[in-house]
Order: C-alpha cells, then sequence, then structure tokens
C-alpha cells in the first residue's frame, strides 16, 4: 500500500537500546531525503521503567508527530498492553512470541496484524548480546516499508563506529537477519511503501542542537551550565567543541554559579550563554537581577519541565512563560523569546546575542521538553543571516574622555560600556542603585532618573521586535492564538481542518515580552472566533493578552499531562467549538 505517511513506534525496558534504535530508523529515513519527526519518551528513573520512541516519516513537510501508529515494535509484554490501542487499522506488531502469547494478543483486537520474529533466536545464532534485539527489530521494520537496507547498515556504522568494526559488522548482520525474515515470511509483498524522493541531505536536529549551533554562530565565547533536564543537552554539545572554537565551557557546582559566572564572563567581554530548567531558573532570580542593574547583557535558555519542585523532569509543560517575564524582583527590561521549532531556535538565537547585547539586558529564550529533545529533519540552516552586533562597545580608550561614565544618561537609555583591558575604561558594576560613575547614589531624582535610562532603551528595542507570525488564510472562522513549541501540531491540525474547509488560521507568538500591543489588538479586531491553545493549565497566553490589551479570549484548548498536543487532539477541540 502507498503511503504518505509511516508512524513507527519501538517500545521497551530502559537499557534495551530503545533511544538508540529510534534514533536510527528516524535517520535511516532522513538520508533519503524524507521528512522525518520523532519523539522520545522516558521516566525519570536511573534505571528501569518503560521507554518509548515514536518516529514519523512522510513524503511530504510535517510539523509534528501524529497519532495511529502503523507499526508497533514490542521488546516487551508492557509496550503491547499499553500501545496496542495506538495502532491504526490493519497495523502492524512485531514481537517475539518467547516474550508475549499469540493467542492472548490476538483476542485483544482483532483489526491488526502479528507478526512473531524471533528475536531472541535470531541474536543467540550470531552469538550477539541480548540488547541487539532492537538492532533485528530495525531491519524487520524497514522490510515491511521495502526500504532499502543498505542505508540504516550506513547508519549503523556511523552510530557504532566509536566501538569497533566487530561491533559494527555484528549489529548489520542482526539487521540484515531480521529484514530477511519479514522479506521470506511476507514473501515480498509489501504493506507499506514510500515514494521515492529525490535524495537531499537534510539536517537532523533538536532545538537544543540549534539553540548551540545558534550560538556558536553567534559567536558565544563562554557556556556554563549545571545539567538539568531537558537542559543537558546543550552542555554536552558545547563540550565537544570548545578546543576547536575556543570555548570556554564549564561545568559548574550549582545554578548560583552559573548565571553569577555568566555575569562575569559578558562583564570581561565575552558573549556569554547558559541552559536550566525551571527549577534551577529559579535559583538564578536574584542574579538575573544583578545583570539588568549592571547592564550586562547575558543569555538565558529555560528549557521547560511540569512543575513545581522536582515536577515531571523528563515530560513537556509550558508552564513558566509569565515567570520569565516576570522574573527576579524589582522592575527592569528584559527579552523573553519563546521560537517554535528548530530553524527558529537557530535564527533568534542569534538574535538573542544581538539584542543583549545591543541593549544590555538578561535575553530568555524559552524551549520545552518536547523543543530541546525531539529531532526534525531540515534542509541546510544558512549561517550568514546570523549578524553579529556588539553594540556600544568602546574598544578604544581614545573615545574616552573626561572620565568614563559606566552609565551615562543617554537619549536612548544605552551606554558605552568598555571590557576588561580597555586604558581608562575602570568603572565599578554596581547592584545597588548607582549614579552614571556606577558609585552608590540614594538620591531620589537619581534613582528616578536611572529607571528611566534604564526602560528608555525600550523605544528602540520595540521597533525591531517582529510582530506575531499569521499562518494560514487573512480571513478565517477561527482564529488560533499560541506561542513556542504548539506550533507544529498546530499547523499540523490546521491542514486537516482546512482540507475540510472549515477556515482557521494561527496567530503564533515568538516575542513574548516586550509585548507588542498595537499589532495585537489589530490581529484581533480582524479574527473572527479566538481559541487559545497552550500546554499549560491556566491558559498564561489569555492572560497575557488580556493584561497588556484587555483583550478577553474565553475558548481555550489546554493540554498539562506532560505530553504535547498530537493534532488530532487539536482537530477534535477545534470542533467542538
Amino acid at each position: 500500500m502507498k503511503a504518505e505517511n509511516i508512524l513507527w513506534k519501538i517500545g521497551g525496558e530502559a537499557g534495551h537500546g530503545i533511544k538508540s534504535s529510534g534514533f536510527m530508523f528516524a535517520k535511516t529515513f532522513t538520508k533519503k531525503g524524507y521528512h522525518v519527526v520523532d519523539s522520545n519518551e522516558y521516566p525519570s528513573l536511573v534505571q528501569g521503567g518503560h521507554n518509548t520512541y515514536i518516529v514519523r516519516v512522510s513524503t511530504k513537510k510535517i510539523h509534528s508527530i501524529s497519532k495511529n501508529i502503523n507499526i508497533l515494535v514490542a521488546l516487551d509484554k508492557k509496550t503491547i498492553d499499553l500501545h496496542k490501542e495506538e495502532l491504526s487499522y490493519g497495523g502492524y506488531i512485531l514481537y517475539d512470541e518467547e516474550d508475549y502469547n499469540f493467542e492472548k494478543i490476538k483476542k485483544s483486537r482483532k483489526d491488526i496484524n502479528y507478526i512473531s520474529i524471533p528475536f531472541n533466536q535470531i541474536i543467540k545464532k550470531i552469538n550477539a548480546p541480548d540488547i541487539m534485539r532492537n538492532i533485528v527489530a530495525l531491519g524487520a521494520s524497514l522490510a515491511l516499508v521495502d526500504y532499502d537496507i543498505d542505508v540504516l547498515g550506513t547508519v549503523i556504522k556511523e552510530n557504532f563506529s566509536r566501538k569497533g568494526e566487530e561491533i559494527v559488522n555484528l549489529n548489520i548482520r542482526a539487521s540484515e537477519l531480521g529484514f530477511k525474515y519479514i522479506k521470506e515470511k511476507l514473501k515480498d509483498s509489501v504493506p507499506y511503501y514510500l515514494e521515492t524522493l529525490k535524495q537531499k541531505d537534510k539536517m537532523f536536529l533538536t532545538g537544543n542542537d540549534a539553540v548551540f549551533l545558534g550560538g556558536v554562530r553567534a559567536g558565544c565565547k563562554f557556556y556554563v551550565a549545571y545539567p538539568m533536564t531537558p537542559s543537558s543537552s546543550i552542555l554536552h554539545s558545547f563540550a565537544k567543541i570548545e578546543n576547536d572554537f575556543n570555548i570556554v565551557v564549564k561545568h559548574a557546582e550549582s545554578e548560583l554559579a552559573v548565571i553569577n559566572m555568566a555575569i562575569g564572563a559578558s562583564f570581561a567581554g565575552a558573549r556569554s550563554m547558559l541552559a536550566t530548567s525551571g527549577g534551577g531558573f529559579s535559583l538564578m532570580n536574584e542574579g538575573l537581577g544583578a545583570a539588568a542593574m549592571t547592564e550586562t547583557p547575558v543569555v538565558v535558555v529555560l528549557c521547560q519541565r511540569p512543575g513545581p519542585a522536582t515536577g515531571l523532569p523528563t515530560w513537556s509543560e509550558q508552564g513558566d512563560m509569565l515567570f520569565a517575564i516576570h522574573s527576579s524582583h524589582g522592575e527592569f527590561l528584559r527579552v523573553v523569546l519563546a521560537p517554535g521549532d528548530p530553524e527558529e531556535c537557530f535564527y533568534m538565537t542569534g538574535e538573542a546575542f544581538n539584542i543583549a547585547d545591543k541593549y544590555q539586558i538578561p535575553v530568555i529564550i524559552m524551549l520545552d521538553k518536547y523543543l530541546s529533545e525531539n529531532h526534525f529533519s531540515y534542509d541546510k540552516f544558512d549561517p550568514d543571516k546570523i549578524r553579529v552586533d556588539r553594540g556600544k562597545v568602546i574598544k578604544d580608550s581614545k573615545n574616552i574622555k573626561d572620565g568614563y561614565k559606566r552609565y551615562e544618561f543617554t537619549e536612548d537609555g544605552i551606554s558605552n560600556r568598555t571590557t576588561i583591558g580597555i586604558q581608562d575604561g575602570i568603572h565599578i558594576a554596581n547592584t545597588d542603585e548607582h549614579d552614571e560613575y556606577g558609585y552608590s547614589e540614594e538620591d531620589s531624582n537619581n534613582r528616578k532618573k536611572m529607571m528611566d535610562k534604564r526602560f528608555n532603551k525600550v523605544k528602540s528595542l520595540i521597533k525591531e521586535i517582529p510582530h506575531p507570525k499569521l499562518y494560514g488564510p487573512k480571513e478565517a472562522d477561527i482564529t488560533i492564538w499560541s506561542w513556542g513549541s504548539t506550533k507544529g501540531p498546530i499547523l499540523e491540525a490546521m491542514k486537516t481542518l482546512n482540507e475540510e474547509r472549515k477556515k482557521i488560521n494561527l496567530v503564533h507568538f515568538t516575542y513574548l515580552y516586550p509585548f507588542l500591543i498595537d499589532p495585537v489588538i489589530k490581529m484581533n479586531k480582524k479574527s473572527n472566533k479566538n481559541v487559545i491553545i497552550e500546554n499549560n493549565k491556566t491558559s498564561q497566553l489569555s492572560k497575557l493578552i488580556m493584561m497588556n490589551t484587555g483583550i478577553k479570549i474565553n475558548s481555550k484548548i489546554l493540554k498539562y499531562s506532560g505530553r504535547q498536543f498530537l493534532p488530532e487532539e487539536i482537530v477534535t477541540g477545534i470542533e467542538q467549538l
């Protein structure tokens, strides 16, 4: 059967190679130019627990995973019990009868196909370790879609080359035996096949990967973090290339140290960045205020996960938006960004560094676990689109006259800053309120002038902040309002809804703060019925809109189970409206 989409899922215990096999399945299709999105789900356990990995492959552009699995690979009994109802009509379960009784499975659903594969016998035949059952399953899965097994061999070489030629060959042999078993069992009949595409090199990366790449391209020279899911992979990526790109990478002892080290590096003249999750960001609030008062640029990546407290460490939510906008005590200017996909993560990270430097403020980039850790296939990004603008940085002491006023009152609120080593550029970076030179000053007139100076920056800042982006028809029956990673599932749902001749469009926010009031009011006037879609309990976007514009959006579709929306859930929610 010719298919436009294939949805494949593998499940089993942690330690059985679920993540590595899922990633290799996805990469195998990416190499031939297919559009691929994946999602990895795992509990917050050091050892054990049920893990799954889902991959969606398509001949056309896709934005998220979806419902209704075509192929389910069950490496244990629990996978079938938990996920058999997710299979589409006529779908396939691949399993080993040694793990689960065939008759018991067949009675549970009679509208799907069951193929028992002797995973255990095959790996024993080639004297392979038990973990290689997943590789046998990969080969078998490719046979079901009549895909080129040699491409998987290439991916296996890339994935296991560090383990030596013997391990590589053993994995390739295991995949070939799984492929051969299905071909012989089905007598070369093919349940699914995808249209052959013109081969095109594609990247396959997560939101975290894209932030890392954007940071490197933007000239980040100091990266510091304390590992915290789902932000940790950014630290791993920077650590791998620090020597090649002359970047100082630090694994600090706590989040308190992280924010202060980043501020110190920026004060010294380096472009600095850090990443954390909600719990770590909570500890950084006092440091964030220090950056604001000393007018020291810093880029903070906040990869959200469900809270409060430890919450659900390995799951996804959009619960920290208002926290980021109002973080730390007192009033000060900051910029809060929320990219919706890896492409936006890459380019907006470059923008974040420029904004931080030009306006000498903290900039917060908000992701979540779904965007941080899921992979998406993309054509190569254009690094030339990221340009470096350091703002008002004094590089020559000749430009310092009559004493250096670090916090000089200016029309745009932005003062010239120096970096360490500039003669006559010595000053006090004071977290107390201060005068133009940086000396502590509690005079009421000075306080008012300094507050006005710091907030005057917003006048020029808002001129370069892009408006929320409109997707879909200009005129619609329903306008969806959202931010961040819900963009992908919403765009997928809109395909279905607009095919059904329901006119739906999307207003998507990537810049959350400062809030652009006039563009939002104009967009609202052009809309018919509005609905908010976001991954939290209290609909924080609707609060933000009402707080700034007075516009009240009553219709909401909210999900706060720790899982991202599926497009089908959005379709159902919109149809109910």
